[in-house]
């Protein structure tokens, strides 16, 4: 994974998710965009698409985008199996960022955040979140956001934000989103709108219903495992609530039998296990161990390369560094050592709590254990300076 700088802490798409308050079908709802089509030059819905061109333009240089090819074709390989005609309307960027987003602009841009790769389980449970994207592109809800800005408050707030956005790849901070709160507490009709035609397309691409709800139960449980620290970037523009959760379970039910069952597991897996280590590298920088312990228990629970979520339990614990968290990374990395997957890395750190511990014995052993797996280490100097201190 390639990445060359560091997007701001908190960070979000904003307008990208914007929707508005008609349910489809009703009065003043926008016809769905048609496959190849853009808007008249001299429309007010063009003035969009050419504001986010520029946003766009941004993003691909602001280095921030995951540029290994086969992780960007498979990205794109779902988005085009949920879009079906309008695939060749969407170009799709994954974005190094361990925040939970995705989001869809009104040219067709795409964004996949590295955060929600991290925490989907499977195909299926990504098919709907960028369902739920690709429903906003397909019912414009962009335009109709601008045209009752422009009719309830001030339309130039709207291109502001675009503007500020502009400069650093579409995201800004979190107090931004605070400001506009009041202008986006009408999209629920919209977010409703855009799960429906989401679960549609998942519906629709033969993928298994019942993994659309698993995600955002998930999810809740890691905002409320934040409590009081930074809310999750996703839910500042989104909102889950259990009535969502609720009726997607409802849906599924209705739809298992017509649906088709294809879960996609071992596909994500093969496409994201070699990306996994630099996201939860990423994960960690966030310093919420709470929701990052989520994180890593739904992946020890997927059973893929244990070795490695056992390593990154240990950092957890060593970076965190409260009472008793020295000896649960020990036992951590033990775990890890024993698995499948596990780093070479984690003898040398292990070999670096044991050393803080006082285990000089124990610490010699790991280190020499890294030096063997890693002869060609960049610090093995460091580490055989270590072991002359140990002896």
């Amino acid at each position: 994974m390639k990445r060359a700088g560091t997007l701001p802490r908190l960070a979000l798409g904003l307008v990208l998710l914007a929707s508005c308050a008609t349910p489809r079908g009703a009065p003043g709802a926008v016809a769905d965009v048609k496959p190849g089509e853009r808007p008249p030059i001299e429309s007010d819905e063009a003035g969009l698409w050419m504001a986010m061109d520029r946003v766009e333009a941004s993003l691909k240089t602001s280095g921030h985008l995951v540029t290994d090819s086969a992780l960007n074709a498979y990205v794109r390989g779902v988005v085009c199996r949920l879009a079906g005609a309008h695939c060749g309307d969407v170009r799709v960027y994954v974005v190094q960022t361990p925040h939970f987003n995705a989001s869809m602009a009104p040219n067709g841009m795409m964004q996949v955040w590295t955060g929600l790769l991290l925490r989907a389980d499977n195909e299926a449970q990504l098919a709907y979140v960028l369902g739920h994207e690709i429903g906003h592109y397909l019912r414009r809800h962009s335009v109709q956001l601008f045209r009752d800005l422009r009719a309830k408050a001030d339309a130039s707030l709207f291109f502001s934000v675009l503007t500020a956005a502009a400069g650093v790849g579409f995201v800004g901070p979190l107090a931004q989103l605070a400001m506009l709160s009041s202008v986006f507490a009408f999209s629920r009709d919209n977010e409703r709108e855009a799960d429906d035609v989401g679960f549609e397309l998942m519906v629709r691409a033969g993928y298994e219903p019942h993994e659309a709800p698993k995600i955002w139960e998930a999810l809740l449980k890691e905002r409320a495992a934040v409590k009081d620290a930074e809310p999750l970037v996703f839910f500042a523009t989104h909102p889950s609530t259990d009535e969502r959760v609720a009726t997607l379970k409802g849906l599924a039910d209705k739809a298992a039998a017509a649906g088709g069952a294809d879960v996609g597991r071992e596909r994500y897996l093969a496409a994201m296990l070699p990306f996994r280590a630099t996201m939860l590298r990423d994960e960690l920088r966030l310093r919420r161990p709470a929701a990052t312990q989520l994180v890593l228990d739904r992946l020890l629970a997927a059973g893929a390369a244990p070795g490695e979520v056992h390593f990154f339990q240990g950092e957890l614990h060593r970076l965190r560094g409260e009472a008793g968290d020295d000896q649960k990374a020990i036992a951590a990395y033990e775990k890890a050592a024993t698995a499948a997957g596990a780093p070479a890395e984690t003898q040398r750190n292990l070999g670096l709590v044991l050393m803080k511990t006082g285990d000089r014995t124990r610490a010699r052993a790991a280190f020499a254990r890294y030096l063997e797996r890693r002869p060609d280490a960049q610090d093995r100097e460091i580490i055989r300076d270590y072991l002359k201190r140990l002896e």
